[in-house]
């Protein structure tokens, strides 16, 4: 079992910054692939970005390439998303997810968290 707990949402201006944070317990961190997805009440659930286990292969949809990035600290057993230039369309509760497989991380994560919300006003 792992435990994904996020924090960092809140309100923030367009073009502002926010950093998003998920702290993981339990199996070793260094187990799982790990990614950011976002979901608002008239869309579903959709991947944001993903993080392989060392680190070495990062993915993201094309909407946040050049504005997000994604990194984890498996020391510390935290992925963190730092998300700039953020749009009102970015709007959306944020999830955290741990998958064993890089293969799986999109379709069929092993893992959620709680979520937490980001606010983008216009």
């Amino acid at each position: 079992q792992v435990q994904l707990v996020e924090s960092g949402g809140g309100l923030v201006q367009a073009g502002g910054s926010l950093t998003l944070s998920c702290a993981a317990s339990g199996r070793t961190f260094t187990y799982y692939t790990m990614g950011w997805f976002r979901q608002t009440p008239w869309k579903e659930r959709e991947f944001v970005a993903t993080i392989n286990w060392n680190g070495d292969t990062r993915e993201y949809t094309d909407s946040v390439k050049g504005r997000f990035a994604i990194s984890r600290d498996n020391a510390e057993g935290t992925v963190s998303l730092q998300m700039n230039s953020l749009k009102p369309e970015d709007t959306a509760v944020y999830y955290c997810a741990a998958a064993t497989s890089r293969t799986t991380i999109r379709s069929a994560p092993d893992y959620w968290g709680q979520g937490t919300q980001v606010t983008v006003s216009s």
